[in-house]
């Protein structure tokens, strides 16, 4: 028996991308390790589609088998299954946004503003009353919506800064390497959207505050992972 690992990557990087996420990394840690900034006042965010019907990931699924044994039967997802749009933010000890997208609605820079980012904005407000949102850092991908003017501009009324993240770099995002497996693999099968948004909920809120604050130390070891390997994706080299 043997076991094979592959290698997966979001997509083939070229040297100019490459270089976009050594130079991105370099800066930005460079401004933790200098102090001029703080994992505490980051806060990142991102969307993710959950199905009412769980199935285990594919690594999950993986195992041993004996010569002329066959491997487990594993039922294939219908595309057109149940499944929710969920926007979910959250800093460095908890979350900060748990939002259940109407149905149909599509998330453009409209709505992430109306329905998102002024809910994020809220709710620093209630956790920092004496802050507010003085040195927070947004910290979100590059998707059209969030590079609209509109965002840019709220985000600067807000005295919010975006923390600068390279195109094609979910291994530097803390809901693609983290959090959007660790709801996915705690639910179990919901007969409905308002079952489902209430067990996303309770997962997110039941996550304790080490869990979170070891997310974000992980996101400096990643930074430091990519400078070192020049850029290029880095999963492979985690322990």
């Amino acid at each position: 028996m043997r076991k094979v690992t592959s290698r997966w990557v979001p997509r083939q990087l070229t040297p100019e991308q490459n270089e976009e996420r050594f130079k991105l990394c370099r800066e930005n840690l460079a401004k933790f390790r200098a102090g001029s900034w703080q994992l505490c006042d980051i806060i990142t965010g991102d969307e993710t589609w959950i199905y009412h019907r769980q199935i285990c990931r594919k690594s999950t699924n993986a195992s041993w088998i004996a010569e002329g044994q066959s491997p487990a039967t594993i039922v294939r997802r219908d595309k057109f299954e149940p499944k929710n749009l969920f926007c979910i933010f959250f800093k460095s000890n908890s979350p900060v946004l748990v939002h259940a997208a109407d149905k149909g609605e599509t998330i453009d820079h409209i709505y992430y503003i109306e329905n998102c980012l002024k809910s994020v904005v809220k709710e620093i407000w209630k956790q920092r009353k004496s802050n507010g949102t003085k040195g927070i850092k947004l910290l979100h991908d590059n998707a059209g919506p969030r590079r609209h003017s509109d965002v840019i501009n709220y985000l600067t009324e807000e005295g919010i800064n975006m923390m600068p993240h390279p195109p094609y770099s979910p291994d530097l995002a803390p809901c693609d390497y983290w959090l959007n497996d660790y709801i996915k693999n705690r639910l179990i099968d919901q007969p409905d959207e308002k079952s489902l948004t209430r067990a996303v909920s309770k997962i997110v809120k039941n996550i304790s505050e080490e869990e979170f604050k070891k997310t974000f130390d992980k996101l400096l070891e990643r930074m430091e992972l990519c400078i070192n390997n020049h850029g290029d994706y880095f999963e492979h080299l985690m322990k």
